[in-house]
């Protein structure tokens, strides 16, 4: 994924703090990834809206751009180990938040999370957490676990799918307050996915790059190589549909998953789709990506917190088809802006994919500049940053 945040600018819309709060945002590290990205966004806004943004966590290739906005990174590995290392992270992070004279903290992980809210009880310091999915709980333990997400002041679901899952698992929990729960969905940045942006020799050269002959449809699956997000659904669908000039391309890394990786090739083959089916890995250029894709697929067989490969491609002007369930549901308009059909179902993907290809050149095109025009109105970034900003503001 593209972490280029430079063509990002926090609009006049979102209100300035009425004093100039020290807000300290903490995450395991500053890699890469959509939770690493919302954090340097809010990280921005908290400056821009004048206010001291500080971000703890274990770095990353993504300090020195935090640090380029005005922010100021704390170094610090809060992994949960044992109960001796959590108590010794909680001296250190009461320490910071003491010595920085911090008024917000806010945690986006669950591992650093058991730290960090015992450090700001006994600071006296308000907690806001963000809670990004729909964290599995197969025993009693691993539920206690991810509770300490809905512990905060305030706890962000970032999706009303996030928002129902934590109120179905601690709605009846004497400890939780409903009340203190706020949906911020998840931004699209929209001067970085914008499609009038990318140059057609861009387009071209990344056609070649991957091989793909000129005259064949682009099926984009961005997502990393792991068996949830459901690449295997999409290449049967491939299989059974019944022109030949059609290419799937698989964008995202396989973080050592070399074995399902294997799986994927071997399926290829099996399927006799060979050339039909390209494994790119990670893309510096997604924008780039989406424009030159046809038709964007999320095939995940569990559901999303969010989706933000989803709106990404819809502010690039492609139409996305989506699994139907999960934070998947908010974002696709299905018959405007793509469609929804049930989890691991190739038959039912071969079946829109044809349905798709086969629409008159008019109502694409109508499609097209409804999907852009749908993130624009819903999951702008400057959207996301105020309601934010306003989370904080109810605390200070």
């Amino acid at each position: 994924m593209s972490l280029d945040l430079s063509p990002y600018r926090v609009r006049q819309e979102i209100s300035k703090f009425r004093e100039a709060p020290r807000i300290l945002q903490v995450l395991p590290a500053l890699k890469s990834g959509g939770v690493e990205i919302g954090t340097l966004q809010i990280a921005r806004a908290i400056q821009n809206a004048g206010g001291e943004a500080f971000v703890a966590s274990s770095g990353g290739p993504l300090v020195e751009r935090l640090e380029s906005y005005g922010a100021r990174h704390i170094p610090l590995n809060l992994e949960p180990r044992n109960p001796i290392t959590i108590a010794r992270n909680v001296r250190k992070l009461r320490h910071i938040l003491e010595m920085e004279r911090i008024d917000i903290v806010h945690v986006r992980s669950r591992a650093p999370a058991w730290s960090v809210y015992k450090a700001a009880r006994q600071a006296h310091i308000p907690l806001v957490t963000t809670y990004h999915a729909p964290y599995n709980a197969q025993n009693v333990l691993k539920r206690f676990y991810n509770s300490v997400m809905a512990k905060g002041d305030r706890v962000i679901a970032i999706s009303e799918f996030v928002a129902a899952h934590i109120l179905k698992e601690y709605g009846n929990a004497s400890w939780f307050h409903p009340e203190n729960l706020r949906i911020v969905q998840r931004a699209v940045d929209l001067d970085l996915f914008n499609p009038y942006k990318i140059t057609a020799q861009k387009l071209k050269n990344l056609r070649a790059e991957w091989n793909i002959s000129e005259d064949h449809k682009v099926i984009l699956l961005p997502a990393r190589l792991t068996r949830w997000k459901g690449q295997e659904v999409l290449i049967r669908a491939l299989s059974l549909l019944k022109s030949a000039k059609m290419t799937v391309v698989l964008v995202g890394s396989d973080q050592g998953r070399t074995g399902y990786r294997q799986e994927l090739e071997k399926l290829v083959q099996d399927l006799d789709i060979q050339g039909r089916v390209k494994f790119v890995g990670h893309c510096e250029d997604m924008p780039a990506a989406f424009l030159l894709s046809d038709l964007v697929i999320s095939t995940s067989t569990d559901p999303e917190g969010f989706g933000r490969v989803m709106a990404e491609a819809l502010a690039m002007g492609r139409p996305v088809v989506g699994t139907r369930h999960g934070g998947a549901l908010e974002i696709i308009q299905e018959g405007l802006t793509g469609w929804y059909v049930p989890p691991q179902d190739p038959e039912a993907l071969a079946q829109v994919i044809e349905e798709a290809f086969a629409l008159p050149q008019d109502a694409w095109q109508k499609m097209q500049m409804l999907a852009r025009e749908s993130v624009i109105q819903r999951f702008s970034l400057e959207k996301m940053c105020r309601k934010t900003l306003g989370v904080y503001e109810e605390l200070l």
